[in-house]
Order: structure tokens, then C-alpha cells, then sequence
């Protein structure tokens, strides 16, 4: 029997995945991480989404992002930028962030033998994220391996595709409802089309509107 862990935010692209990983393995489980981010609600939206899935969900907190450094989704007093400037990455950047989680939802794979991890994370539109490329997937899932002397497999369904292919993605997995009008993509936690402001939702609604222009609707 198949198993498979998915490291969720409730966000478009881990929802995706979630539902993704349910096709394609007999057994799937969640791990989400609270670590202070600015807005919990992305929790309570995963545990929902999750829950309706009758997908298992682990919470799990750690403390030390939102201590070490200072970015916008983990400080309450910075401002999330409308627009990246300069080569820096954009302030929303939490350092480190994809490394733990798929790091920490190993050990608990581990734990619970499981050896394949799904992670929403892509470079066609992955916003000046360095964690979010191939080649450190590629990297962590040998070093995980070496680590742990386990042969996991970390899959990114996401990889290659913009997110007009994502939304095509989600239609295609029948969920696209559901994660259109139930997720929280945008950085000042509204669900669904989200503030419509931040460069996470204009992202997103860039996507969504590519993907209805060409299904003609």
C-alpha cells in the first residue's frame, strides 16, 4: 500500500497537491507548521480542508523562524511589499522555511513509514524564493536520504507549471471550487480571491484569469 505525506498550508498550490497525492497514493497524510506567521487563519483553513478530505492533519509549532530572521509573513510590524524591488528577494521571504518543513515532515515520515513527501513548491512562478527551485529540491531529498538512511522520494507536482496550469490542475482533480472559494493563498490571510493587492494574489488571480480566458469563460 502507497503512503504519502504532504507538508500543507491550505495555500492554492499545497491544496492541489493534497488532492493530487489522494489520486495518485492509497494513503495520504497532512503535516502543517505554525510558525508565526502573520495570519494562523491559513491553519484553520488547512485543518478544514484537510478534515473534509478525511485526509489526517499534524500541526506541528516551531519557534525558531520567526526568531533568527525578520521578513513580512513572520513580522507583525513590516509592511508586505506590493511590488519586489531591486535583485533582493522580496521581504516575504521567510529564510529557510521549505529546508525545515521538509526536513521536519521526514523525521515524522520516517516515524511512520512513509517515504514519499509532496511539496507545493515551483519555479516557473516562484517569486525570487530560492527554496523553491529544482536543484534544491534535488539537493535536500540526497541529503534527507544520507541524513536519515532512508530513500525518500520528495515529489513536486508543481514544478514546471505556471498557476494558469495549476488552476487547470485543480479543475482536472475536480476541486477547483474548492480551492478557488476555501484557500488562502494571500499574504494578508483573506481567503478565496484574497485582498486582490498583495503579489501573492495578483499572482494568483493573474493565473485564474489566464486559465477561464482559455477555457472561454
Amino acid at each position: 500500500m502507497s503512503k504519502a505525506l504532504v507538508v500543507y498550508s491550505g495555500g492554492q498550490d499545497s491544496t492541489t497537491c493534497l488532492f493530487w497525492a489522494k489520486k495518485h497514493f492509497d494513503q495520504v497524510q497532512a503535516i502543517a507548521f505554525d510558525y508565526g506567521q502573520r495570519h494562523l487563519v491559513e491553519l484553520t483553513a488547512a485543518k478544514q480542508i484537510a478534515d473534509n478530505a478525511s485526509v489526517p492533519i499534524h500541526i506541528f509549532k516551531i519557534n525558531l523562524l520567526n526568531g533568527v530572521s525578520h521578513n513580512a509573513l513572520t513580522d507583525q510590524n513590516m509592511k508586505v511589499e506590493k511590488e519586489q524591488t531591486g535583485d533582493r528577494p522580496p521581504n516575504t521571504l521567510v529564510e529557510g522555511r521549505n529546508m525545515l518543513f521538509l526536513t521536519y515532515a521526514a523525521i515524522f515520515a520516517k516515524a511512520n513509514g512513509i517515504k514519499d513527501l509532496i511539496t507545493g513548491v515551483g519555479q516557473a512562478d516562484y517569486s525570487g524564493y530560492p527554496d523553491c527551485r529544482n536543484e534544491f529540491i534535488l539537493s535536500l531529498n540526497q541529503t534527507l536520504n544520507l541524513s536519515m538512511a532512508m530513500s525518500f522520494r520528495i515529489h513536486t507536482p508543481m514544478m514546471w507549471l505556471d498557476k494558469s496550469q495549476i488552476w487547470r490542475m485543480a479543475d482536472e482533480l475536480g476541486v477547483f471550487e474548492i480551492v478557488r472559494e476555501q484557500t488562502i493563498t494571500c499574504y494578508h490571510g483573506i481567503k478565496g480571491d484574497g485582498c486582490g493587492n498583495c503579489p501573492s494574489c495578483k499572482l494568483r488571480n493573474r493565473g485564474l484569469k489566464k486559465y477561464l480566458e482559455s477555457k472561454g469563460k
